[in-house]
């Protein structure tokens, strides 16, 4: 029997791991736990919905890919998600009012019968998602339809997990029809530095719509990329940036939770609020220099002079040679056209840098993309 940290009588932790009794003790669900991520609305900035996610604090091995890939090859993978959703479906009862709980589930565990148990047990299973990850490519959507239905007729909607990277493909999407569309956090990451993560981003967003089905983007880390889905309509988000797993039930980041509720949700857009981005800033060129240093994908920073007044877009290296050139300021809510036409008027190698936007008291409120400002332009009549 393994102790309390996992590690086996005479063993020490450098040993390889005796797997079979570390399963059989996780299976057992000693030291096996859940911890809850909070999945956020992007339109009113509150908690809508939990993720679950299996943890194992009581042995040496903390990882759970390590743990569930160990069970794969062991022949043991159904024992283990049993013992993890069991874990999970505990605090159930005590989940708040109109949130959901979303449970990950291996795709080719479904007609097991100690999966199939779970359901059973649980009865009403309103307000869960069932995840399909994306472990195993699989094999045959047609044998995958009776459980499915089971699950759908307890109450229960199926969510795709880690749409765009894996075996979750357009086909992928197309046999499950899931309720939920889970965005892959590669399409997620710097998605308000790359325009074609966005249009792929509306895609799915078009494709859900068309369905029926929620667009959730996991894994937001930065509050550019926050900003970044909001816009896009994306309507759920999870991820470091809104709040961390943890025992149940944490609520939402209060930086996050305020910024998408201040954010201005117009039909279409029209002025330079309804396309601002946040930016990082500095108030010296050094400082700036630092940024760049410290991130090498960072691709500007705004300096800032006293009273929080904008005075140009940096680049690395015009905050290494330290060369200040003075860029166009707007307000929030100068028209789009307006601040396009005055931005053809600058020199030609300033023509095409991101505006600087400020609020009423000519302080900072971020920066407008010329690409976002021309998108939003070309979209607003389809969207009138």
């Amino acid at each position: 029997m393994p102790d309390a940290d996992g590690v086996l009588p005479g063993a020490t932790p450098a040993a390889v791991p005796d797997w079979e009794a570390l399963l059989d003790a996780a299976c057992r669900g000693e030291g096996l736990a859940a911890a809850y991520q909070p999945i956020v609305d992007t339109v009113r900035g509150t908690v809508v919905g939990y993720e679950a996610l299996a943890r194992f604090p009581g042995f040496t091995e903390k990882n759970p890919e390590a743990w569930f890939s160990a069970a794969r090859q062991h022949g043991r993978s159904a024992e283990l998600e049993e013992a993890a959703l069991r874990t999970a479906l505990r605090a159930r009862a005590t989940i708040p009012p109109n949130c959901f709980l979303t449970l990950n589930v291996s795709p080719e565990l479904l007609a097991t019968e100690r999966i199939r148990s779970v359901w059973r047990d649980e009865g009403n299973l309103g307000g869960i998602v069932v995840e399909l990850t994306e472990q195993t490519p699989i094999e045959s959507y047609l044998d995958l339809e009776p459980d499915l239905d089971r699950i759908r007729a307890a109450g229960a909607l199926i969510a795709v997990d880690d749409a765009g990277a894996g075996y979750a493909g357009l086909r992928h999407l197309l046999a499950l029809r899931p309720a939920m569309i889970k965005i892959d956090r590669a399409l997620i990451q710097d998605v308000d530095r790359d325009e074609a993560k966005r249009a792929l981003i509306e895609m799915l967003g078009t494709f859900a719509s068309r369905v029926d089905a929620w667009v959730l983007g996991e894994g937001v880390e930065r509050a550019e990329e926050l900003e970044a889905l909001a816009a896009l309509g994306v309507p759920l988000v999870q991820g470091y940036h809104l709040g961390r797993p943890a025992p149940p039930w944490k609520g939402v980041e209060p930086e996050a939770a305020h910024a998408l509720a201040a954010r201005h949700s117009a039909a279409a857009a029209g002025v330079v609020r309804d396309v601002v981005e946040p930016a990082r800033t500095a108030t010296s060129t050094a400082q700036a220099a630092d940024s760049f240093g410290a991130d090498q994908l960072l691709e500007s920073v705004v300096l800032l002079e006293d009273h929080f007044r904008p005075v140009c877009v940096l680049d690395a290296g015009s905050a290494g040679l330290g060369v200040v050139v003075p860029g166009l300021r707007v307000n929030l809510d100068t028209p789009l056209g307006e601040a396009l036409a005055r931005s053809m008027t600058r020199p030609r190698a300033a023509r095409f840098e991101p505006l600087l936007v400020t609020d009423n008291a000519g302080r900072f409120a971020g920066i407008a993309r010329l690409e976002r400002m021309i998108t939003a332009v070309v979209a607003a009549p389809s969207r009138a």
